[in-house]
């Protein structure tokens, strides 16, 4: 025992407000576990829904579980002391059923350490009548589950307001007790995938050849979706000041996005886009009968909200403030950047995404340089102090001119902001945000090679050669080795998942590979064939494969494509 842990884990508790964590006794115990810290956890407001959602109920209870923080990891081991919850300090063997919630790929690097400190078998096929069932909810789970495939028991495909019910009422069926019958009634319901109900093979060239459902299972599993945002309540029910956000309460405004940037998966896997209506809004954040602090406003899309300026001015207006992660470049008022301002904002992201405006149309991103200048122009007069502006490198077609354009963007923001700052008696510092373009699934990009690593870091130099003699910009770079092991596992198979243990232990990814027996370049730097079966082709998302294909075909040629418009079906989603 660790009476360190076990009061560091009582301490965090203490200091959470407005949580809710049902009695034991009589009810479905289910650990809810954040592949990350507890800081990263916290902050994130798709956990805090479904654990809200579980101790509303009075038939279930729900205790959360994190990575621990690095020096305690090894304070775990050296004493033996397994993983335990956040509210009573109890391991997982004592809970009914283990949902995860992820994300990122890149922390699917966590989970062999918490299944070892969590005292549970890794691979599915290790575990028995005993053991808890193991779900898995979160992006990851309908983006692309394969890669888990060997180990989670099922994942829940789409959003968990139209899942977690019917999952629950199976879980609570007192005919059910075994734990394989159990499995195979919850796998009959719509959106739940059964990944070891499946004989996947493979061709002789690596590629994926057939997924077949044995025991009834669809042929592919058809993600759910929440139709009517104000049926659901998604916002902060826990605050702890140790999240990434602080004591900001967060509201989520809308899902998905109406835009179609060929790169972005949230403006494919969240269609059709939707938004809380502004009635919905102000009883969520004003007619709470608490008092109102700094709110945060989350969604992909914040400044496309219609009314997101009234509801910044009726937050300020009740003696609170507001906050957004980043605005649009062509959605952006000045009655927008006053809240904001006036909220105390100090620092502001855009995201130009490219510096040519033939990348610009690659990506189909739908602005000009005209447009992110004025955006850049607005926030300067508006009295914000700092921007940060995020780019990508390594996009099919991309040229060293086109990373040129980056720097040569940078420059032009930069005059203006120095010019109006000056004026206003500030001088605010320029972040430049540099990551590598990561192909994801169910984006037109899903068939694009990634940049290889020598490559990148060429164009790396590049930036910091032109930008080196320019003041007052901050250039940040993402790690490579982040951003090839996230592409690795975005568009990987289920062998990919052989490598997690050594990966987890430090192994650089070529190393992990060839202990796996497999080869990194074929997941990451080849184009994907026009008919190629893909591995997460097993969910059914909605847009039409077709639709991706054409807008891949036009990035190509470096011709914009189309914008997401009420009414509209063009990607067989009804917008």
């Amino acid at each position: 025992m660790s009476r360190h842990l076990i009061e560091k884990y009582r301490q965090r508790h203490e200091q959470e407000t407005g949580g809710k964590a049902n009695p034991w006794g009589g009810r479905l115990a289910v650990a809810l576990i954040y592949p990350n810290t507890y800081h990263q956890g916290m902050s994130n407001l798709g956990l805090q829904t479904v654990y809200r959602m579980l101790n509303e109920r009075d038939d279930t209870l729900c205790e959360r579980f994190f990575l621990p923080d690095s020096e305690d990891i090894e304070e775990h081991r050296r004493t033996d002391f397994p993983l335990v919850s956040i509210e009573s300090q109890r391991s997982l063997s004592d809970f009914d059923l283990i949902a995860f919630s992820i994300s990122f790929e890149n922390d699917f690097l966590n989970l062999p350490t918490i299944f070892e400190l969590g005292r549970l078998p890794l691979w599915r096929e290790e575990r028995t009548e005993r053991h808890p069932l193991i779900i898995c909810g979160g992006v990851c789970a309908f983006l692309n589950p394969e890669p888990l495939a060997e180990i989670m028991d099922l994942f829940v495909v789409g959003e968990a307001e139209v899942t977690l019910p019917q999952l629950l009422k199976q879980m609570l069926d007192p005919e059910t007790s075994v734990r394989s019958e159990l499995l195979a009634r919850i796998s009959q319901q719509a959106g739940i995938y059964q990944p070891g109900g499946y004989d996947v093979r493979y061709l002789e060239s690596g590629e994926l050849k057939s997924m077949t459902p044995l025991e009834g299972l669809p042929e592919q599993v058809a993600r759910q979706w929440q139709a009517n945002l104000d049926d659901t309540q998604s916002m902060t029910c826990v605050a702890t000041p140790d999240t990434e956000f602080g004591s900001m309460h967060l509201v989520e405004v809308s899902r998905g996005c109406p835009k179609a940037c060929r790169f972005c998966a949230a403006g494919f896997i969240y269609r059709p886009f939707r938004e809380h209506s502004i009635e919905h809004l102000r009883k969520e954040i004003l007619d709470t009968g608490d008092e109102v602090g700094r709110v945060g406003l989350v969604a992909a899309a914040v400044s496309d909200y219609d009314d997101i300026a009234a509801v910044g001015r009726a937050v300020l207006d009740q003696g609170g403030e507001v906050s957004v992660s980043s605005v649009r470049i062509d959605a952006i008022t000045p009655e927008q950047v006053q809240v904001l301002a006036d909220s105390g904002h100090k620092t502001l992201a855009l995201a130009p995404e490219a510096g040519s405006q033939r990348m610009r149309d690659v990506i189909n991103k739908g602005i000009d340089e005209k447009q992110i200048l004025a955006a850049v122009k607005m926030l300067a007069e508006g009295g914000i102090p700092n921007l940060k502006l995020y780019f990508m490198i390594g996009l099919p077609s991309e040229v060293e001119s086109d990373v040129i354009a980056i720097a040569d963007l940078t420059v032009k923001i930069r005059q203006i902001w120095e010019e109006i700052g000056k004026q206003a008696g500030r001088l605010g510092r320029l972040h430049l945000s540099v990551n590598p373009f990561v192909p994801k699934p169910w984006t037109p990009l899903q068939w694009a090679p990634m940049e290889k690593r020598s490559l990148l870091e060429k164009k790396y130099r590049v930036l910091q050669k032109r930008l080196r003699p320019v003041a007052n910009v901050e250039l940040n770079f993402e790690s490579l080795r982040h951003a090839e092991i996230q592409g690795f596992f975005a568009r990987g198979d289920r062998r990919v998942g052989q490598t997690l243990p050594l990966l987890a232990e430090g192994a650089n990814l070529k190393a992990a590979c060839r202990q796996a027996g497999i080869d990194p370049a074929f997941y990451l730097h080849r184009e994907r064939g026009a008919d190629e079966l893909f591995p997460w082709d097993i969910i059914q998302q909605g847009v039409q494969r077709s639709h991706l294909r054409k807008e891949y075909e036009q990035a190509l040629a470096a011709q914009p494509g189309y914008v997401c418009a009420p009414g509209c079906n063009r990607c067989g989603m009804s917008c």
